[in-house]
């Protein structure tokens, strides 16, 4: 009944199929066929034009292309478009290696025109071999010519005039930023782009209505940051970078003041912040024990049930949660607060005392030797706390709770009393404002520390020889009591692999408050399949999220439309390039004929209209989430043609990887949505299963 296939002849027969396709104009016949039917919109998450395509991606638009193929044969009218993202830090660290630059210092040494024109070359120069390779895989989308894509590439830095061939085989003549600021357009056709203008210009809208709105401010706040790549990253960005790292962990003695042979017994995971200790925090609730050991007769106070808890037993056991974090072979069990001080020479129990008697008890730190301890006002200096130094504000403080009502200290890991650094944590930092002690933020955008902390200033803290130097420190002041190789999941950059230290850093916010905004929007989506939970998660994610982080410290990215008077604080949102060649008092005349990218939009300034003063742009620029969440809109035409863009909005589909999009690009597309009319952006939502390494 069947005939035997010996040799199945895959590739050849792969081949013959896209040549017949290729010769036949199949696809285009397919769309001439449909072009008067009812439409059916897809929207393209777009895939980073950065390096070749891997096989998770293949197996993305596997699923992007049969949900298209079945409605064309269904008799439906659909837009073709696939999706490149362009902008941000994954580009930029590629470029840096390519250019040979070792520190983002020699970015702006050399021109950022020319760091940018290079990011631009890139994208474009893989955004043809990725063509190439969604063509072989079969995907049918409306590609451009991946030969006139690397015609781009070539010229984007010279001033020649090219003729282009776009995606629907009309030419079109111009310099190659000109016709670049342009991929993508309805006229044209092809891919969309996410450094094009009308996509930026799109976020721009986007922002100037969450600032009519009195959403967008300037928050000074500890973020985790990359000291490589001198950047902090958003809450929605470091929950895909978590991995499970080993750093040795101490345990450290702080002498109490007044209290002769009395110590705080601390625990900490990042031993480099313990310069810069400022408090230590309890809970209030809970019984402290005091222990003395029998080698000093030194009376230590730490959490009465840590004294015999088994620390991280569970993931001894059975690791930590993925197949691939189990535990480290070679880091023996944890032993217990009890078994330490049983190896060195035993201890005895003298009672306990409640949490809240050791609260304002006053202690010496462990580098009160530190000129940035003794800074009046902390470090950076704080102008309404100068009668304060790091020193004078060393004292047991509460450590409160969270906005869920759950304390910040809990026993179990650790000692009960957490080491507070407001300069280098997030929740130190808001203990530190709440309680009124000064901070000192240790390090610099190269995640190396500042002058003034003695033999640690110009080592980098994530170094090990960093940590080290602690302890042999503390050693010297009779402070260490313990070291051990600890295991935990830490947060590392996403796209670098580099491990990230929490930084104090001014950056740009949308204050989220209206959440329950987005939360409505997100009930009308039909979520696929029912067993991933995609509504529940994404509330849970809108529940738990914080203010959304929108700036970067870098330079290949959405130039943030943020002008501000250096003199009064007082800053603007533009809204459009044409609302800003209007206002534009000088430097118009350098952006014109280049994409509104850094260096030629910084050099625009504008009038503040309330006292006459100029205005410059922010240096920042976007997070790339904005790229990609605001292009139900930039792909659609919202702003150039309304009529078209209800046709095709919302789109009927999109899907992705899950879980990490729902925190990222379905987070990013739902918020800018809301906030841009008030609907779900898509009708429909498939989450499907993210391809691992072996």
């Amino acid at each position: 009944m069947f005939q035997e296939v010996n040799d199945a002849e895959f590739v050849s027969s792969e081949n013959s199929t896209l040549k017949f396709w290729e010769d036949s104009s199949i696809f285009q016949k397919l769309r001439d066929q449909n072009k008067n039917k009812p439409v059916w919109s897809f929207l393209d998450g777009p895939i980073t034009a950065n390096n070749p395509m891997g096989v998770h991606h293949a197996w993305g638009r596997t699923y992007k292309d049969t949900y298209q193929r079945f409605h064309a044969m269904t008799g439906h009218k659909l837009r073709y478009q696939n999706g490149f993202d362009c902008q941000g830090l994954w580009v930029e660290v590629e470029v840096e290696k390519e250019l040979g630059y070792s520190t983002k210092n020699e970015i702006a040494e050399k021109g950022i025109d020319l760091f940018v024109n290079a990011c631009k070359k890139r994208v474009l120069k893989f955004a043809a071999r990725q063509t190439e390779q969604s063509i072989r895989l079969g995907y049918w989308m409306e590609w451009d010519h991946p030969d006139q894509l690397r015609l781009l590439s070539d010229s984007i830095e010279s001033d020649d005039e090219i003729t282009y061939t776009t995606a629907n085989n009309t030419t079109v003549s111009g310099k190659a930023d000109e016709l670049v600021s342009r991929l993508g357009n309805a006229e044209w056709g092809g891919s969309y782009f996410t450094f094009s203008t009308e996509n930026n210009e799109a976020i721009w809208t986007f922002l100037k209505k969450c600032h009519e709105r009195k959403k967008i401010y300037r928050g000074y706040d500890v973020m985790p940051w990359s000291g490589r790549g001198g950047s902090a990253y958003s809450q929605m960005e470091i929950a895909d970078g978590r991995k499970l790292t080993t750093h040795k962990s101490i345990f450290v003695k702080f002498p109490l003041k007044g209290r002769k042979n009395e110590y705080l017994l601390i625990w900490t995971t990042t031993p480099w912040t313990l310069t810069s200790n400022v408090a230590a925090a309890i809970n209030t609730e809970l019984d402290y024990v005091k222990l003395k050991a029998n080698r000093d007769d030194a009376i230590y106070y730490f959490a009465k049930e840590n004294l015999d808890f088994q620390r991280l037993s569970k993931e001894f056991k059975e690791g930590f949660g993925r197949p691939e974090w189990s535990w480290p072979k070679d880091v023996p069990k944890l032993k217990t607060i009890s078994q330490i001080f049983k190896e060195q020479g035993g201890y005895e129990i003298e009672g306990s005392v409640k949490g809240s008697e050791l609260v304002g008890l006053e202690y010496e730190g462990p580098f009160d030797d530190l000129a940035a301890q003794n800074a009046p006002g902390g470090f950076p200096e704080e102008e309404t706390l100068m009668d304060e130094t790091a020193v004078s504000c060393h004292r047991v403080i509460d450590g409160g709770r969270d906005s869920k009502g759950k304390p910040h200290v809990i026993a179990g890991e650790g000692t009960g009393i957490v080491h507070t650094a407001p300069g280098c944590g997030d929740v130190d930092h808001h203990l530190g404002k709440e309680a009124g002690i000064v901070g000192i933020a240790p390090l610099g955008e190269d995640g190396r520390f500042f002058d003034g902390f003695g033999d640690f200033t110009g080592r980098e803290a994530i170094d090990p020889e960093t940590a080290e130097l602690v302890f042999q420190k503390l050693k010297e002041k009779g402070l260490l009591v313990y070291v051990e190789k600890y295991p935990h999941i830490y947060p590392h950059c996403w796209r670098t692999g580099d491990e990230l230290v929490f930084r104090l850093v001014d950056e740009w916010f949308i204050n989220m408050d209206w959440r329950d905004e987005i939360k409505e929007v997100t009930r009308k989506i039909n979520w696929v399949p029912n067993s991933i939970d995609g509504e529940e998660r994404e509330i849970e994610w809108l529940s738990n999220m914080r203010d959304w982080m929108i700036s970067k410290k870098r330079f290949w990215g959405l130039a943030l439309p943020i002008w501000r008077d250096e003199e009064t604080g007082d800053f603007e949102v533009i809204g459009s390039l044409a609302e800003l060649k209007e206002r534009a008092v000088e430097g118009w005349d350098q952006l014109e004929g280049h994409t509104p990218h850094r260096p030629w939009i910084d050099k625009v300034k504008i009038k503040n209209p309330a006292n006459g003063n100029l205005m410059t742009r922010v240096e920042d620029v976007g997070n790339p989430w904005l790229d990609a969440g605001i292009v139900p809109f930039s792909t659609m035409q919202y702003n150039t043609n309304q009529e078209e863009w209800k046709k095709w909005y919302p789109a009927d589909l999109v899907t992705e990887c899950f879980p990490g999009q729902f925190r990222n690009w379905f987070y990013a597309l739902l918020s800018m949505a809301t906030m841009m009319d008030n609907t779900p952006p898509f009708k429909t939502l498939l989450g499907h299963r993210l391809v691992m390494n072996e």
